[in-house]
């Protein structure tokens, strides 16, 4: 237990100094590509701190834990936007008068109902589908970086975070990008020893592994965006913040399940699309209205967000709908569909959180 917490403390030291070294790279990177910072945060920095998400998703669901591997991509991306998104904009007010934001927030919204194909057949997204999930991010990708292009830029330089002691010209392009590997490097690190170190301790509390997903895993993945959000706000980074939080949610849901089904197909639990899936589709509803109300998400709208946040973590905690230390169908999950549904034939139907 004391070796979990020590642990807990050493990985949030790395991930916050990772997300530092990335605001401060992917920000010359800007510059040098003549993207607009926003699009550098969607991609570039989304993309970068979802990698744990992928990592631990893959690891969890190669070795018989499906549950955790969604239950990390569904918690991850509630976290992003009511927990970092709200933190962000309680800490400084976040503008959104940019037309490629309010597109890119569309996106989010939009995406967020594609793990409802799963329903298409039994809950299951396979092979197929993950493919399918994989070519929509790369078109994604390109709409992105098409768009920036589109007139909606600002002058980038005045967005960057600049040193006293260096400017972007004086660092080459190589050096730029190493930085960013070995931001994005830490940053992996980090939540891999953080998602360890806080499993452990809540194993000890006896939960079941989709709530540790939703919770201590999806938390510990979901650090980097937390650590690289509120640096990037509070250099006045506020483009480079909510872009590394909508990137980080269309990565999420197609790249990390496109990815991990296509390595292990993946079921979703029948309980995950009463409560957390809605759940994470009225969390990134919540932010147009915020968005097109003032243009901006204030402090407000954050504590809202972050309030959400509190309620949702404390039901599934408290067991409300369903109990906490639920039985799952997590070994379902990490067979392929064609197995798991001749097995189903002889046994009996998995039990829901409403049996536990």
């Amino acid at each position: 237990m004391a070796a979990d917490l020590f642990w807990l403390i050493v990985s949030v030291g790395v991930l916050v100094s990772g997300a530092e070294l990335l605001v401060r790279s992917s920000g010359r990177l800007a510059v040098r590509w003549g993207v607009p910072t926003f699009v550098i945060g969607v991609t570039v920095v989304g993309f970068g701190t979802s990698a744990p998400e992928l990592a631990a998703s893959i690891a969890s669901a190669t070795s018989g834990h499906g549950e955790i591997a969604v239950g990390n991509v569904i918690g991850s991306n509630i976290m992003n936007i009511a927990l970092v998104l709200g933190l962000t904009a309680m800490l400084a007010p976040i503008p959104v008068t940019r037309r490629i934001v309010r597109r890119e927030v569309l996106a989010t919204i939009a995406i967020s109902f594609a793990p409802l194909l799963a329903l298409l057949d039994d809950r299951w997204i396979d092979r197929p589908l993950g493919i399918l999930f994989v070519i929509g991010l790369v078109a994604f990708l390109a709409w992105s970086f098409r768009s920036s292009h589109g007139g909606d830029t600002l002058p980038i330089q005045s967005e960057v975070p600049t040193d006293t002691e260096e400017t972007p010209t004086t660092r080459t392009l190589v050096t730029d990008l190493v930085l960013v590997v070995l931001a994005i490097a830490m940053l992996v690190v980090g939540a891999d020893t953080l998602v360890d170190a806080a499993t452990g301790l809540a194993r000890a509390f006896g939960v079941s592994e989709l709530v540790i997903g939703l919770t201590i895993v999806a938390g510990g993945t979901s650090a980097p965006e937390l650590a690289t959000s509120l640096v990037a706000v509070a250099r006045g980074k506020t483009d480079l913040g909510v872009g590394n939080v909508l990137g980080s949610c269309i990565f999420n849901l197609l790249g990390i399940l496109g990815v991990t089904a296509i390595v292990v197909p993946l079921r979703i639990p029948e309980e995950v699309f009463l409560f957390d899936l809605p759940v994470m589709i009225l969390t990134a509803v919540a932010c147009l209205p915020m968005m097109l109300s003032g243009h901006r998400i204030g402090r407000i709208e954050g504590a809202a967000l972050f309030t959400g946040f509190v309620v949702y973590t404390t039901l599934l905690f408290v067991g409300w709908p369903f109990p906490a230390d639920r039985s799952s169908d997590a070994g379902e999950s990490a067979v392929p569909p064609t197995t798991q549904r001749t097995a189903a034939s002889i046994q009996p139907p998995p039990s829901t959180r409403s049996s536990s």
